[in-house]
């Protein structure tokens, strides 16, 4: 399984984008969006996820299959999530007890 090596350019750019990210989510982190905060640190952290697993696991240059399987792991896990969370927002949450 030999796959051409990128090169140091890529690497430097992908490295200085995950960077920035990074100080992207820590900006993003000071200011209170409300229900959105969660929503943005998780879009950040899966394009961050992404570049890791195209460039640094190199699925860019993978044969389909492997990236298949890349992409049946990620369906399982977001068929996880919403069965998680179609359980958890359908309960009927017991009232909490006051004291004595």
């Amino acid at each position: 399984m030999t796959s051409e090596a990128l090169s140091l350019k890529t690497y430097l750019s992908v490295f200085l984008t995950l960077l920035v990210l990074t100080g992207l989510t820590t900006l993003v982190a000071r200011f209170d969006m409300g229900p959105f905060n969660l929503v943005v640190a998780l879009l950040i952290a899966g394009a961050k996820g992404m570049l890791v697993a195209l460039f640094f696991m190199h699925l860019v240059h993978m044969k389909h299959r492997t990236q298949l399987v890349a992409g049946a792991g990620i369906l399982w896990l977001l068929i996880l999530i919403t069965l998680s969370l179609s359980d958890v927002l359908t309960r009927g949450w017991f009232p909490q007890p006051t004291g004595w």
